[in-house]
């Protein structure tokens, strides 16, 4: 059905998720009309500091209207051991990319994706083994789609 003049139109909004970790930082794209997220990539989180440059490379391809960055939590509710790592990470990311950090629970994304990917090698939809970035990776499509139904849920 066509829309008409006076009906409201649905902008897409292209959301980008970080899982950081101090080793590698798992990326993620997904919208807000599909609500579905996929895995990009990883980029590496030197001893020292996250690669920006990469992580800003990502950020001006994808051009997202919004970025999602995981909050790691113990099984408790607790905040886990790197969560003012990560907290610092989102106020850098928005500070240096001037967009919006929202944050999500990432409490068991990893767990999820490691089951994901493990089903899908098993089905043969995955094909080459699963590195520890595809973990990351995946991960952070995880915690992304998790954010995503949150909105679903918040503004329906």
């Amino acid at each position: 059905m066509p829309a008409t003049p006076d009906a409201p139109r649905v902008k897409a909004r292209i959301v980008l998720g970080f899982d950081f970790g101090l080793k590698r930082i798992g990326l993620a794209a997904g919208d807000t009309v599909t609500r579905t997220a996929s895995p990009l990539t990883t980029v590496a989180h030197h001893a020292d500091a996250p690669d920006w440059t990469a992580i800003l490379a990502q950020v001006k391809a994808l051009g997202p209207d919004l970025l999602v960055v995981g909050a790691p939590y113990n099984d408790d509710g607790s905040p886990g051991r790197i969560a003012g790592l990560a907290d610092a990470f989102a106020a850098q990311l928005a500070a240096r990319c001037r967009l919006e950090v929202a944050r999500v629970d990432e409490r068991y994304s990893s767990t999820a994706a490691h089951s994901l990917l493990r089903e899908q090698r098993a089905s043969g939809q995955r094909r080459r083994v699963v590195r520890k970035g595809d973990l990351d990776s995946a991960a952070a499509a995880v915690m992304l789609q998790s954010w995503l139904e949150q909105q679903r849920t918040t503004h329906a």
